[in-house]
């Protein structure tokens, strides 16, 4: 079953419930969830779930211990756990061996890792909360491959549905205002309420976004990096390695490359969060000044950047608040820039919600509002559509463009195609900590 909905339907709150994970203080409750016939809370042995963010539930240093995790706490015997590990992690497309250590993946890489540990459980229902959307396209095609072989009944969530379509037997769309709007096959509901479906920021299957090209050529480089270099202690490779690049006023930079390629690692350089082992990054607010060795305060001004997993950079229990904190710290007047953001980001109905509360899409887009809330000149954004609906993803594009136009330097690391043939002026493609392709 394909479960759909726009962002804060409520998809990932029902797959909490199904797997009986909704916490009794998490909110007013009404009606039930039974699973085989018993409150969710009793058959938890019965199901498997995989979450939005892997590393919530990555909980071993080894990627081999974490598969086995699960297995020792129900008591498999020793002999059988390996096995049951090797064919989960093969099962998956896992690329290493059992010994890789679980901090040294990529976020594409750890939700194989996460799913792996569900399914070696061999769980009667499946609970999947975009199990695919940090994945490169070849990672994601093994990834559904490996689901089309799932015995369990399996009730999936997923924005971009084109792919996962045969899979399903079945359509639930829930309503942003609470119940169910559609419910049936898929060739049904999309031919009855695929116009209605798009129209509420559903992803349907056949809707190709407008591009949003730049309206003029781009102008003199904010950020140049030359023979960019960053070792890991203990590696036995670099996690990047002598990569050039740079990235000019009025456009939009795309990094693209397999998961583990090391693109997440370029955006944390050329964004001034991490010292590069060799090669430098010389931005043109400060020529003389590495932006690593930037204060605080003067790098959130100059370069705004929004991490792959949105919730590593919340620091306060307030919606309004964290997009307050960025102004407050250089020196600006936070209201009419919270009071601007709120509503363009669609977030004003949750100006008083605690950020680690809402679902991934939304979080997503507070993420992007706190980094554009200092007025950076360049943007650093790791996946910044992921987990949104149609409407919210086509606003975010929108709003790139018009940042991107006024003169702002973006730079976008994505496996999401319609955001590179939408929005990108010019990409960059990293292979093994690499440039694969020339800049253009």
């Amino acid at each position: 079953m394909l479960l759909l909905g726009p962002s804060g339907a409520g998809k990932s709150t029902l797959l909490a419930a199904l797997a009986g994970l909704l916490a009794q203080d998490s909110g007013e409750q009404e009606g039930h969830v039974t699973v085989d016939g018993q409150d969710a809370r009793r058959t938890r042995d019965r199901v498997g779930i995989v979450f939005q963010d892997p590393q919530s539930q990555l909980v071993m240093a080894r990627a081999g211990d974490d598969v086995a995790f699960g297995l020792e706490n129900r008591g498999v015997p020793t002999t059988d756990i390996w096995p049951r590990v090797d064919a989960a992690l093969d099962r998956v497309g896992f690329p290493y061996s059992r010994d890789r250590r679980t901090d040294a993946l990529s976020g594409g890489e750890q939700q194989r890792l996460a799913l792996a540990g569900v399914l070696a459980l061999n769980p009667g229902l499946l609970l999947l909360d975009e199990p695919t959307a940090n994945l490169d396209p070849a990672g994601a095609a093994q990834v559904r491959e490996a689901l089309k072989a799932v015995d369990p009944t399996m009730i999936l969530v997923e924005h971009r549905v084109a792919d996962v379509i045969p899979l399903v037997d079945r359509v639930v769309v829930l309503s942003p205002g609470g119940g169910v709007a559609a419910d049936g096959v898929p060739e049904k509901i999309f031919a009855e309420h695929g116009a209605a479906l798009a129209d509420q920021g559903v992803w349907i299957p056949g809707v190709v976004p407008a591009e949003r090209r730049a309206r003029r050529a781009a102008g003199a480089p904010l950020l140049h990096a030359e023979r960019l270099t960053l070792r890991h202690p203990g590696a036995t490779r670099p996690a990047l390695s002598e990569v050039d690049t740079e990235v000019r006023e009025g456009e939009v930079l795309t990094v693209l490359g397999a998961n583990g390629s090391g693109k997440s690692t370029l955006a944390l350089l050329l964004g001034g969060l991490l010292r590069p082992s060799a090669g430098r990054v010389t931005a043109r607010a400060d020529p003389a000044v590495p932006p690593h060795r930037w204060r605080a305060a003067t790098l959130a001004s100059r370069i705004g950047s929004v991490f792959q997993n949105p919730e590593h950079q919340f620091v306060t229990n307030r919606v309004r608040d964290e997009l307050a904190l960025g102004p407050l710290r250089v020196g600006l007047d936070p209201a009419p820039i919270v009071d601007e953001l709120l509503p363009r980001l669609r977030l004003d109905r949750l100006a008083a919600a605690n950020p680690y509360t809402l679902s991934g899409g939304e979080q997503r887009r507070l993420s992007v509002a706190t980094a554009l809330a200092t007025a950076p000149d360049l943007l650093i954004l790791d996946e910044p559509t992921f987990g949104q609906d149609l409407r919210t993803w086509r606003e975010l594009v929108d709003l790139l463009a018009g940042l991107r136009d006024s003169g702002c330097g973006i730079v976008a690391v994505t496996h999401d195609a319609d955001l590179v043939d939408a929005l990108g002026d010019r990409r960059v493609t990293l292979a093994d900590g690499r440039m694969a392709v020339p800049v253009p």
